[in-house]
């Protein structure tokens, strides 16, 4: 490259730059030690205010639930913290069966036949399920009720802004009506705690030929009916109050479940469960042509590399608490919500 631009060495090159710029004297302070690195930055730590120094009640998506240490110590272990997408199965038992077995606690938890791999977060799946309802009932009008959470309504709007498709806020029966529903959105509990009516709802789309898709505080379900028990197409819920922590806002993990006749058009990756040349049970991704990397713009969503870390997180949390641990969790929620709004009043 110097030959071709006529110079003949690297120095030459920058000679044009004064020799004060190129090596100009830094003052530094003495380097510390680690300990004294790390006492400076404790120190500068205590200036922020975090959650375990006041009470706060912002909610609405991010939640500091207790976190077991079987979570983070099972998620810090290399095989689960640095692997990749598992393309190849014969080199990846270990993370297809932990994502599978995620899948099957997240449809026990919801009540529905599938669930995908992961989304990004809660809001995105939301979003993702409006556009799968619009692909399977040819429609193009999204129905939201009222309650829904408005960040989640501003990431769909985001979805759909180049698309054919337009939300419609449901106010009145006749709203209900409308003919081109691709779906109604619905919140359990909604933004405002109330339990929304999902079996009316659900019913509700049967009628005029549209789905329903319910978002979830999947907490809420160690005590609440399954949306699946109650007719529900198509279930979304942020993951993140399942053993994740707060971290500012990310990453979280999307949850996405739906009935097994719309797995066709279902985003983002799905593990199977097979048997390989011996018979044993093995795993693999399966139905890969619905995604990106097969199909390009014909994919059912252009969600690759997903949060399966996060994904192994809650499946930690799930299986430590049990059922039972469920319960309990989701009716302290309830009993301490109940006490701090008795307060207020």
């Amino acid at each position: 490259m110097l030959k071709t631009i006529g110079v003949r060495s690297f120095n030459d090159l920058l000679s044009d730059i004064p020799e004060q710029r190129l090596y100009p004297d830094i003052s530094l302070a003495n380097p510390l030690s680690e300990s004294e690195l790390f006492n400076n930055l404790v120190t500068l730590s205590k200036e922020n205010i975090g959650p375990e120094d006041y009470s706060y009640f912002l909610g609405a998506g991010a939640y500091r639930h207790y976190i077991p240490s079987t979570v983070k110590t099972i998620a810090s272990r290399g095989e689960f913290l640095t692997a990749y997408t598992p393309y190849q199965p014969e080199a990846a038992q270990g993370t297809l069966q932990v994502g599978f077995e995620f899948q099957s606690m997240i449809c026990q938890l919801t009540g529905m036949d599938l669930t995908n791999a992961g989304m990004y977060d809660g809001p995105t799946a939301f979003a993702e399920a409006c556009l799968m309802a619009s692909r399977i009932t040819k429609k193009n009008t999204i129905g939201l009720l009222p309650s829904t959470d408005p960040r989640i309504v501003a990431v769909l709007q985001s979805y759909i802004k180049n698309k054919n498709l337009k939300i419609l806020t449901i106010r009145s029966k006749e709203d209900y009506k409308q003919k081109d529903l691709a779906c109604i959105g619905v919140q359990y509990p909604d933004f405002f705690g109330s339990i929304s009516d999902v079996k009316s709802i659900s019913d509700i789309c049967k009628s005029i030929d549209a789905l329903s898709v319910v978002h979830v505080n999947p907490i809420s379900l160690g005590l609440l009916k399954p949306p699946g028990e109650l007719g529900a197409d198509i279930v979304t819920a942020e993951g993140q109050p399942l053993g994740i922590p707060m971290s500012f806002g990310g990453p979280y993990v999307g949850l996405f479940s739906c009935s097994k006749k719309y797995m066709r058009q279902m985003p983002g990756r799905i593990i199977g469960q097979t048997t390989d040349t011996n018979g044993n049970v093995a795993y693999t991704l399966t139905l890969q042509t619905r995604e990106q990397h097969i199909r390009r713009e014909r994919a059912t969503s252009n969600i690759c590399t997903s949060t399966q870390l996060m994904a192994l997180m809650v499946s930690v949390y799930l299986a430590t608490l049990g059922p039972e641990g469920m319960k309990r969790t989701a009716t302290l929620c309830y009993q301490k919500a109940h006490y701090a709004a008795d307060r207020i009043n």
